[in-house]
């Protein structure tokens, strides 16, 4: 991540498998992605449980219009 002021916020929450690909996609266009998963997912990484995608907030609306543009392209 970015090492200033600002914040993270978050812009994706999913299965751990979908939160990769969708970190591993801002990370290919240039933003700096991280996850943060549930206790149940840091305890036992077999038990399903929901991981988060954090960006620099200055990158939320790049970030949010790239996952939006692959979900649009997922559906046709």
């Amino acid at each position: 991540m970015k090492n200033d002021d600002t914040a993270l916020v978050d812009v994706f929450s999913g299965s751990l498998w979908e939160a990769e690909l969708t970190k591993g996609l801002l990370e290919s266009n240039g933003i700096s992605a991280s996850l943060k998963d549930g206790i149940l997912g840091t305890v036992a990484p077999y038990i399903s449980s929901e991981v988060t995608v954090f960006v620099n907030e200055n990158d939320y609306r790049v970030a949010t219009e790239i996952i939006r543009n692959r979900e649009d392209n997922k559906e046709n």
